[in-house]
């Protein structure tokens, strides 16, 4: 039986994983479906402390997971099903594909995915023309006309980084009114590049062979009309990867798990961490931060279940 494993491998996963090991527990880390978690596809983080340029995000994790492997933890793949409570208050986690594993602790640190919205053909269209990162592949849309929707900070930032590489950006906002914070709206608006529609939402796309070429705008009225566009960037927001916890562990109507007294759950023995749990900051730092507590927090109840 495992001491304690680590469901996920993002910023917070891999700080939990670097105490739990300093801590002589052997941690056991899930890396998951997408191993570093979403900094893996940011290409500069500017806000880490201590990196005065900047750090690539791919290499920030690359170099904390080096650093958990250093002081003793061990990685493993598959994608979690679900989790089993034993009578005995231990827990048994199943795996898509690999052996199911026992263990006394778990720190849930699976983060939060992009939303997308339900458009016709969108699965055929991820990656050719349709994207929920403009870091990631905003470099493919140099010089052409591309699309972002959304109201949040995250549009606003996704936005002004394209309006550096695309001809043009076309805002598209289902409300009149934005949801960012009022010093990154005033940016989006001063930005000649950007040009806003406001009360319209996207309902279809237009596309060849070769990808999407085009958008369907309706607006509050019902009229609609077709852009051209060569990319149609999603910035709606996230949501906590926890479907395989429901029913066990309480959340919020999104799916976020509730924590309490720091990064306690309702179960004795399964803490959670970053975005999984924080839906206020979704911070790289505060994420670590959580993980870090997770992780001392569960030592502490393993030193008490041992004792």
């Amino acid at each position: 039986m495992e001491k304690i494993v680590i469901i996920g491998s993002g910023p917070s996963g891999l700080t939990s994983a670097i105490y739990s090991a300093r801590a002589a527990l052997s941690p056991v880390v899930i890396s998951g479906m997408q191993p570093g978690g979403q900094l893996t596809t940011t290409s500069i983080i500017e806000n880490w402390p201590g990196f005065v340029d900047g750090i690539d995000g791919n290499k920030l994790m690359n170099d904390m997971r080096g650093q958990a492997e250093k002081v003793g933890a061990r990685f493993v793949t598959g994608e979690v099903k679900n989790i089993e409570r034993i009578q005995d208050g231990t827990f048994v986690i199943k795996r898509e594909y690999e052996e199911d594993i026992h263990t006394k602790v778990i720190i849930i640190a699976t983060g939060a995915s992009a939303i997308t919205l339900p458009l016709p053909n969108k699965d055929k269209l991820m990656g050719y023309g349709l994207s929920t990162c403009a870091v990631c592949d905003g470099f493919f849309y140099r010089n052409k006309k591309v699309a972002v929707v959304g109201g949040g900070d995250s549009a606003m930032e996704e936005a002004t980084y394209l309006s550096k590489l695309a001809s043009e950006v076309i805002l598209i906002h289902r409300s009149d009114k934005f949801r960012a914070s009022k010093a990154m709206q005033e940016r989006v608006v001063a930005n000649p590049k950007i040009k806003i529609i406001y009360n319209t939402e996207v309902v279809d796309t237009l596309a060849n062979e070769q990808g999407l070429t085009g958008l369907v705008l309706k607006e509050k009225s019902g009229k609609t009309d077709n852009i051209s566009v060569d990319g149609l960037f999603m910035a709606i927001g996230h949501h906590p990867n926890t479907g395989f916890v429901k029913g066990l562990v309480n959340m919020d109507e999104k799916g976020y798990i509730l924590t309490q007294n720091g990064t306690h759950t309702n179960i004795k023995g399964i803490f959670a961490a970053g975005d999984v749990e924080d839906k206020l900051y979704r911070q790289a730092i505060t994420a670590a931060g959580r993980g870090c507590q997770a992780a001392l927090q569960a030592e502490k109840f393993i030193e008490g279940m041992e004792h």
